[in-house]
């Protein structure tokens, strides 16, 4: 589950870390008032005015803006509130902005300059560890930094019966050229940090940039926070943070059937039980020369009702040219599948207007087989992996 970035730094101060501090708005006149409660609490007569919306490089798309006045707060505000905002992570139709998150200007001038870094928490799923990564490099696109100049991009792998230990702490603020009260208030930043990544159950945490103040305090400006779906039953109060308008609307449909799904871009829909069977098949649709329109596993019960609303979520991608339906009968019997097809079939009318390729293997798989065969419906059946293939390529030239 993806959270905005006032969701993810109100996790963050909640466990210790120093964060910019902000208010979200929901319309100008909302921001205006946010602007004058920030300035009476920290001073600032500058605001930051951030879109909320679930994608980076918001600054490149105009979904960031400094405002130096409250009229420049209401105006900008007004201008970003509403607006389809397009960047490198979005869509050609960008994203609709709902709300803006209004907040304390950190650049203020001092005696010393200021330092940007990247730092993130995330699994490596080659070691199995968690892990720190960081770089003296922030505000940049992480991604140009480790093609350009990998050296400057530094891992600290953290064993799982330990935690994060003070020395890594401590070498992580020399590495990023600290000393001082900062590099004190650096180590503070990473334990908490860790702490936060730790104890919310997340599967990314993403500072960019961490920003070392002219009088030495360091904090997060940023907060890209990926929370694990399967730990929400810990948190019940990190549910009300979903915002389903930033979701693919077809993916909230599905999820709220019970169903696996997956937006793909690509020209076979995918109706299958078993996740690794999904992947499976996603292979077999690209080596017959198509392209998976989707992941979608129905799980192990396949009736009439569950495969109509496959179906009916499948076919509202109009770039769906086909679909394979690959089902193993372990759990479910291969016939009860067929029969659920048949009725979702003739349940939707005319409502399926593309060839459908059904594969069933496992109980009671020959019934599956005449049945679908016998049905009188557009619908061709396979047996072996190798037929589907054949198939979904031919309905394809």
């Amino acid at each position: 589950m993806n959270l905005h970035e006032y969701q993810g730094k109100d996790i963050l101060s909640s466990f210790g870390v120093r964060i910019q501090r902000g208010i979200v708005a929901q319309n100008a006149q909302e921001a205006v008032a946010a602007a004058k409660q920030l300035t009476d609490e920290t001073g600032t007569s500058w605001h930051i005015i951030k879109a909320q919306v679930h994608a980076g490089g918001r600054g490149k798309g105009g979904g960031v803006k400094l405002a130096k006045s409250l009229q420049e707060v209401e105006t900008i505000a007004s201008q970003i509130i509403g607006m389809q905002l397009i960047t490198p992570q979005t869509s050609a139709e960008g994203k609709k902005v709902h709300q803006v998150l209004v907040a304390e200007d950190v650049y203020y001038p001092g005696e010393s300059e200021t330092d940007e870094f990247y730092m993130s928490v995330l699994l490596n799923r080659g070691t199995g560890h968690n892990m720190i990564m960081y770089s003296t490099e922030g505000g940049m696109d992480i991604e140009t930094v480790a093609e350009e100049t990998p050296h400057l991009i530094f891992k600290e792998e953290i064993d799982p019966a330990t935690g994060l230990l003070p020395f890594q702490a401590r070498r992580i603020a020399f590495n990023l050229g600290l000393s001082g009260m900062a590099f004190k208030e650096m180590v503070k930043f990473v334990m908490a940090l860790y702490k936060a990544y730790d104890k919310s159950d997340a599967s990314l945490f993403e500072i960019n940039p961490v920003l070392k103040t002219s009088d030495n305090k360091i904090m997060a400006v940023d907060a890209k926070v990926t929370i694990d779906d399967n730990a929400l039953y810990r948190h019940k109060d990190y549910i009300d943070l979903r915002d389903i308008r930033e979701e693919n609307p077809i993916e909230v449909e599905a999820k709220e059937a019970g169903l696996n799904y997956v937006d793909l871009d690509g020209n076979v829909g995918c109706m299958v039980n078993g996740a690794g069977l999904a992947m499976a098949t996603m292979d077999l649709i690209k080596q017959a020369g198509g392209e998976p329109a989707n992941f979608l596993d129905v799980g192990g019960t396949a009736d009439a009702e569950r495969v109509e609303i496959a179906f009916r979520i499948i076919l509202k991608d109009p770039n769906v040219k086909a679909i394979l339906i690959n089902i193993f009968g372990g759990i479910v019997r291969c016939d009860r599948v067929a029969q659920g097809i048949v009725d979702a079939y003739k349940n939707m009318g005319d409502a399926i207007k593309i060839p459908i390729i059904v594969r069933l293997q496992g109980t009671n798989a020959d019934i599956a087989k005449e049945l679908i065969d016998n049905s009188g419906l557009d619908v061709q059946s396979a047996v072996e992996f190798q037929e589907a293939a054949d198939k979904v390529q031919a309905v394809l030239n």
